[in-house]
């Protein structure tokens, strides 16, 4: 298997080189040269573990690694760690079925594939005979930052730089960053947003005398973020894991469609289920949740990519997103890999923040439903899933559930449907209990803080007023020392680089 830059670089690379660069040499993002098929049918595949059909799906897609090297990954990778028996439970609640992807260390469905891409990037780098340090550089939105820091902590061989947009995260999502133990750790505090954060770590990818000033020491730049390939194929697999999920408890037949709901920012996670898709399980229709930062949804709905709006910080901060980098793979796939457009579309992009697809790119948009949902909507949605139900969502899988209820009330579509559930409730604590009528005085109460509350606090009520069980990594948290302290501008995200790296 190959893999080819979205931007049109005839240069094909292996999944290995592809993994250790994270971007191309002309800035695309890297795409299998085709997506391959299924290795084994959907009736082969039943009664196979979680790591069983990671294991196929994975190296199907990185067949350079040997059996015993991909065996090795996905043993380490999804482990006890996780805290379900079976990794990511399929669970029925409501009008669709949640695919809760928030069992790791993280409580977040980033630790799916962050846990795995520290094993594929070493062994990657021993088949390649790579000598320099690897600097994994990232930007995150709040979860992909504590994944990718809990993943790669003293891994030799490698730095890890995370930046997040300073009061754009949630209390619980910082705490979690900032408290980071690992000798090769480093997490800053970016005085913007995510879009802001994203860009400069894109320039700093981009900017070949930076490069060079690494190489001098003995550094090379790569990405945990989705834009790396080694981020985004793990993630296919637990689609195709909930496909079979469905068809072993009945609820599907073996070729039957199934929908699939995402709460999507920067489209690496909805991208997952499409390729899912093209692999051979039968997707139906591809479901796009976003909050109020809805470029998406008008995007799906007209074709144009207009970045040029207000930016809302939302009680769904980890889809607080105005440019989608994902996005770019799937312009790539729809224009029959077309790079020459997509390079233009991408430039467009960052001097005009607008463009338009082609006839083209717009048929292939058909097979994707954009929606959103409000602040208000979300906390109803979370409120009227635990009082009818006793399902308790956190603020993303709750955009997404009341995008799927409109959704069905526009088309009376009742194909079975899976739901990503992309993290623990306590991750947004305050947002949760809020939704289910807990007042900063009931909080108190049920906390016993008797002065100020704080995120922490939240958790803490949330969990004795519902009796659903804290994650462990969040437990305890506020008790954890605060060892990440640096803040920094936009500007000066390549000084900050260099400094950490000395």
């Amino acid at each position: 298997m190959k893999y080819e830059s979205t931007r049109g670089s005839k240069n094909l690379q292996s999944s290995t080189t592809a993994i250790i660069r994270g971007i191309a040499e002309d800035k695309g993002l890297y795409v299998p040269a085709s997506i391959p098929r299924l290795p084994l049918t959907i009736d082969k595949m039943k009664g196979m573990t979680y790591q069983q059909i990671a294991y196929q799906v994975l190296h199907t897609y990185f067949d350079e690694y040997t059996d015993e090297e991909m065996q090795k990954c996905i043993d380490g990778a999804y482990d006890s760690k996780f805290e379900a028996e079976s990794v990511v439970p399929v669970i029925k609640a409501g009008k669709a079925w949640f695919l809760e992807l928030y069992h790791g260390k993280t409580a977040a469905f980033k630790d799916m594939a962050l846990s795995i891409l520290p094993y594929l990037m070493t062994t990657a780098c021993k088949k390649e005979g790579e000598q320099s340090k690897i600097c994994i550089l990232t930007a995150t939105s709040g979860d992909t930052g504590k994944a990718a820091l809990e993943g790669f902590a003293d891994v030799e061989g490698t730095e890890i730089i995370v930046f997040y947009p300073k009061n754009g995260v949630s209390q619980v999502q910082e705490r979690q960053m900032v408290s980071q133990e690992g000798a090769n750790t480093h997490v800053y505090a970016i005085e913007g947003n995510f879009d802001d954060a994203q860009t400069g770590v894109k320039k700093i990818f981009a900017d070949s005398d930076f490069a060079e000033k690494l190489s001098k020491m003995g550094i090379k730049l790569s990405s945990a973020n989705s834009i790396n390939i080694g981020r985004l194929v793990p993630q296919v697999a637990y689609y195709v894991y909930s496909y079979v999920s469905l068809v072993e408890k009945g609820v599907l037949n073996d070729g039957d469609a199934m929908n699939v709901v995402v709460p999507t920012g920067n489209f690496g996670n909805i991208l997952a289920a499409y390729m899912a898709g093209k692999m051979g399980i039968n997707i139906g229709k591809l479901i796009c949740a976003s909050n109020e930062n809805k470029v998406l949804t008008d995007f799906l709905n007209t074709g144009v990519y207009d970045a040029r709006r207000d930016f809302h910080l939302t009680n769904s901060p980890s889809m607080d997103i105005l440019i989608s980098s994902n996005l770019e793979r799937l312009l790539y796939l729809l224009s029959d890999r077309d790079g020459g457009a997509v390079s233009e579309w991408m430039q467009q992009l960052d001097s005009q923040k607008v463009y338009e697809v082609s006839e083209k790119v717009k048929d292939g948009l058909k097979d994707f439903y954009g929606g959103f949902c409000t602040e208000s909507e979300t906390l109803d949605a979370i409120g009227k899933m635990w009082k009818q139900e006793g399902y308790l969502m956190d603020t993303h899988t709750a955009v997404a559930y009341k995008v799927y209820e409109d959704y069905l009330a526009a088309t009376g579509d009742d194909t079975p449907t899976v739901i990503a559930s992309t993290a623990s409730a306590y991750k947004f604590a305050e947002s949760v209990a809020s939704a289910l009528g807990l007042d900063e005085n009931k909080v108190r109460v049920l906390s016993g803080v008797s002065d100020g509350v704080t995120g922490f606090d939240y958790v803490k009520a949330l969990e004795k007023e519902t009796s659903v069980r804290v994650p462990s990594g969040l437990k305890n948290l506020e008790e954890k020392p605060v060892l990440h302290k640096g803040v920094c501008t936009k500007e000066n995200m390549s000084d900050v680089v260099l400094e950490a790296l000395k």
